[in-house]
């Protein structure tokens, strides 16, 4: 299982936000390139960064930021928050981002993601952040009447092949995931399933990794210091 540490960028700083409440905000650096490259030398194989601002507004305001972090690291980078068109996919693709994740786009317009996935294929991957069962979009600030498990089913037949699952009401949180929707969502579809919100403790990555998680992204509790990467990774090296 892949681990991905977050670096989510909001106004040019790494910050995070409480179960996605943009009024609910920490700010940990102000230098979003060097938190990757510090995460990158402890270990990390892969980097997960949202545009938090390209979320909410729909343009991709941190681009210039992701692409540097994209240049200064010589790990994968997969990036989401905003991108809504295939001029921003190919920018960010141009300038070495492995994987980029279209999110509000992927529920209210379909004809854009089958165009992602018929022309950068493995490259694109879609996120799905639900409350309560149902999808959530423009950076979590509206509820939408799709559900999660429904949206799944349709990906996998446009032929995305990964996903970002997210459950918003335990982002931030520090409480552990939501293992009995994440176990759902992964039996019910052949699609790499990347966990997403609440991953907090070793406990918490072991049970994901049990259940076959393709991937797991560690935000907040890596950021207050609940968990150290390195002690992650060490465990996971030991686990294989």
């Amino acid at each position: 299982m892949i681990l991905f540490p977050a670096v989510d960028i909001r106004g040019g700083k790494c910050v995070r936000l409480t179960q996605g409440d943009y009024n609910k905000e920490k700010v940990y650096s102000d230098a979003p390139t060097e938190m990757a490259k510090e995460w990158q030398g402890k270990g990390a194989e892969c980097l997960h960064i949202v545009d938090l601002d390209g979320a909410k507004t729909g343009e991709s305001i941190n681009k210039a930021a992701i692409q540097a972090i994209a240049e200064e690291t010589n790990i994968p980078v997969q990036v989401g928050g905003g991108i809504r068109s295939l001029s921003v996919i190919e920018d960010y693709v141009a300038s070495g981002i492995n994987r980029v994740i279209i999110g509000t786009a992927a529920i209210n317009d379909k004809k854009f993601l089958m165009d992602a996935v018929e022309k950068y294929g493995s490259k694109i991957a879609v996120s799905i952040d639900a409350r309560n069962g149902f999808v959530a979009t423009d950076g979590w600030t509206k509820d939408s009447t799709v559900k999660a498990i429904d949206l799944v089913k349709d990906l996998e037949a446009i032929g995305v092949e990964t996903i970002v699952y997210t459950d918003i009401l335990k982002d931030g949180m520090l409480k552990g995931p939501n293992f009995e929707e994440l176990q759902t969502i992964n039996d019910a579809t052949t699609m790499n399933v990347i966990a997403s919100g609440g991953v907090s403790s070793k406990e918490d990555i072991h049970k994901l990794k049990n259940l076959n998680m393709y991937g797991a992204i560690i935000g907040k509790a890596l950021y207050d210091g609940t968990l150290k990467f390195e002690d992650v990774l060490d465990g996971e090296e030991n686990a294989r």
